[in-house]
Parts: C-alpha cells; structure tokens; sequence
C-alpha cells in the first residue's frame, strides 16, 4: 500500500525554478517603472515593452531602461 516514489524529476525542479525567478523579474520590473519618473511616454512604452514579452522585456528594461530613467 504504501509506494515510495523514486521517480524524481530534477529537469522539472530547474524548469519551476526557473519560472518562479522569471515571475519575479517580471514583477521587480514593473513595480519599478511603476515608482520611476520617465521623459514623455517612456513608462508606457517600457511597460507595454515588459507586458509583451516577458523575459526578454525584462532583461532589456534591466540593461537599457533603468540607466534612461
């Protein structure tokens, strides 16, 4: 009756993992447009950048946008 499971997935702990710290880019980024001033519709436009492609936008917001603000 009692079965032990041996069958651990390490792949799927580093796929999880890795969406968990993505979610939280994702959230870190937006929170911080949401607080920064921007020149004209910069905050609009990172925005719309980081809503639309998630990671990528993130990253790019991280290297590019927070030296803009």
């Amino acid at each position: 009756m009692d079965k032990i499971v041996t069958n651990f997935s390490f792949e799927l702990l580093i796929f999880q993992i890795m969406i968990l710290l993505s979610i939280g880019l994702w959230i870190y980024c937006l929170i911080h447009i949401l607080k920064n001033r921007f020149s004209k519709n910069d905050k609009i436009i990172w925005i719309l950048v980081v809503l639309l492609i998630p990671f990528i936008g993130s990253l790019l917001y991280l290297f590019i946008g927070k030296k803009k603000r």
